[in-house]
């Protein structure tokens, strides 16, 4: 009798420790009660240009719908992209569009990624208030960040040298600075920043760099820059264009030329409850929020 109970004891433990490994490869907000409904959990992660928004909106949206909880971290948009792809995260939050290459990647684990426009940014080119140079031009900036110009005193400065600083390759950020000011749009271009760009693994390490140091020049959301501590650059196209300051309304307008769009991915056809909240994120409350903090708003429908 009692080895009966044995066996039928270590069948229970298996088959619990078989329901628990189950459970833990799918990430909470995709799983399901045994009603059929669906948890109120979400695992957001990625950009670290948005996850001070991501946190603003979680907080907000427990007022909301107080059962839902959301847990936010950062790490860059391409940690919470391979997040999403290893499905281990149901929103995965980016400065940068998914790369082909990431889409396939995706699908070949069975996942289609599902994009969601949530904000706009300004990205803004910052230096040193002591610094002389006001503009810049995006043909000088890429000069700058290749290490073409390495003095000040080329573009209107000091006759000092530039110190790069720059956001690490695995953010959106970095992505997006290097294709559209660096490459300029080019495909075809393959400049890269120079060899002795300071890599910060955050948004405030280039804010603080640039405040510490007087040769300094960075870039950054404009939603973590302070014009009482950093200077913003006004940016031109060309030489024949005018230079835009970055803010919400040139952000808003498309005067200033350095704006890109801010992404949430998530599985095709997400469940309700991520579905819902992705909706308050866009709709007019959580893009109130977009603005409180220094980012664009979306265009309301």
């Amino acid at each position: 009798m009692r080895k009966v109970r044995a066996v039928e004891f270590v069948s229970l433990l298996v088959g619990l420790m078989i329901l628990v490994l189950a459970c833990g490869r799918q990430p909470t907000g995709t799983n399901s009660a045994g009603d059929g409904a669906p948890q109120r959990a979400i695992q957001n992660k990625g950009s670290d240009t948005l996850v001070n928004l991501a946190l603003a909106w979680a907080e907000t949206y427990r007022t909301v719908a107080p059962d839902v909880s959301i847990a936010v971290t950062g790490g860059g948009s391409g940690t919470g992209i391979a997040s999403l792809i290893n499905g281990t995260v149901d929103i995965a939050n980016a400065s940068r569009a998914m790369k082909e290459s990431e889409i396939e990647d995706a699908r070949k684990n069975g996942i289609e990624p599902q994009e969601y426009t949530v904000a706009i940014d300004a990205l803004a080119v910052i230096v040193n208030q002591a610094n002389p140079v006001s503009q810049l031009t995006i043909d000088q900036l890429a000069d700058i960040f290749t290490g073409r110009v390495t003095n000040w005193q080329a573009v209107g400065g000091n006759d000092a040298p530039i110190i790069l600083v720059s956001r690490e390759t695995n953010s959106g950020t970095h992505v997006y600075f290097l294709e559209e000011v660096i490459r300029q749009g080019d495909s075809e271009n393959k400049d890269v920043f120079a060899p002795q760009t300071l890599l910060m693994p955050s948004s405030v390490g280039i804010t603080s760099e640039v405040q510490r140091n007087p040769n300094a020049i960075g870039y950054d959301g404009l939603g973590y820059t302070d014009p009482a501590h950093e200077k913003l650059i006004a940016v031109a196209k060309d030489a024949g264009s005018p230079f835009v300051t970055p803010s919400v309304a040139t952000g808003a307008d498309g005067t200033y030329p350095i704006s890109r769009a801010l992404y949430m991915y998530t599985v095709v056809n997400p469940n309700t409850t991520i579905a819902k909240y992705l909706d308050w994120v866009r709709g007019p409350e959580g893009q109130q929020i977009v603005a409180e903090l220094g980012f664009v708003p979306l265009p309301l429908q």
